[in-house]
């Protein structure tokens, strides 16, 4: 890579109390700007992976070295599978929430909120409750609450799954355009080989788990991407490629079990 490194996973392992291997020497350098997903079957410990870049848990083995230090409050922003409102606050209270935890009172945090607001494209929300968006607003709003802290890097865990595939479509295109403005770096957990070809510049293939780098795939279709590129030639070669990969992987682990 060229880039900047950001961030690097040296060795992990973890190792749940009851003896659940999740993960067994992962290894993975992710640099300043990169937009990288983690691909691999349900169990392979990337959700795992991705809490402990976050620091939401600890490695039983190696380390995880940032390259200017350990980020500070509010520099990660994680958005979860569900987007977990709170259902008694408005969109507006639900995205200040870590702006408020850091102590930032409502009229100062209001112009980031509504920027945030109009970057996923819920202007004039704002006011609305939970419970009157659809499961792709409510996403939305999850993805604003965590952008509204500007932070370095943005860790997304399957957040479009349970949405359908239309939805889906359109979040993965918002979700390039927002990655193009803030140019941070997004490190996306995925089971899907077509979301992470439209949406990485590298893909690594985890094994079944105990998950480790299968292998590492870079995706050299240039930025902006578009819905032409979907329906293209080199989206279908890169999907049967990484297709094939996961599909290795899958029986390396299972071998390896």
């Amino acid at each position: 890579m060229d880039k900047k490194p950001l961030l690097s996973l040296h060795g992990i392992d973890k190792t749940f109390p009851n003896g659940t291997v999740a993960l067994e020497g992962l290894s993975v350098t992710i640099g300043e700007g990169d937009f990288v997903s983690l691909l691999g079957p349900s169990g392979c410990g990337k959700t795992t992976a991705l809490r402990i870049i976050a620091g939401l848990t600890g490695a039983t083995g190696g380390w995880v070295e940032w390259a200017d230090g350990p980020p500070s409050a509010g520099e990660i922003g994680f958005v979860f599978q569900e987007p977990t409102l709170m259902p008694w606050a408005t969109v507006f209270e639900n995205i200040w929430l870590p702006l408020r935890l850091k102590g930032v009172p409502r009229s100062k945090a209001s112009d980031r909120i509504m920027d945030a607001l109009d970057r996923v494209h819920l202007s004039g929300h704002e006011n609305s409750y939970p419970r009157e968006l659809s499961g792709g607003m409510k996403m939305r709003v999850s993805i604003a609450r965590a952008l509204v802290t500007r932070p370095r890097v943005l860790l997304m865990d399957e957040p479009f799954a349970a949405l359908d595939e239309i939805t889906r479509f359109k979040l993965n295109n918002d979700l390039l355009a927002l990655w193009e403005a803030f140019g941070g770096t997004v490190i996306f957990v995925t089971h899907s080989v077509f979301e992470s070809v439209f949406l990485s510049q590298r893909i690594i293939v985890m094994t079944t788990g105990p998950g480790r780098v299968f292998e590492e795939l870079t995706i050299g279709e240039p930025y902006p991407r578009h819905e032409a590129y979907r329906t293209s030639e080199s989206y279908a070669h890169d999907c049967r490629h990484v297709s094939r990969s996961l599909n290795d992987a899958m029986a390396a682990g299972s071998a390896a079990a």
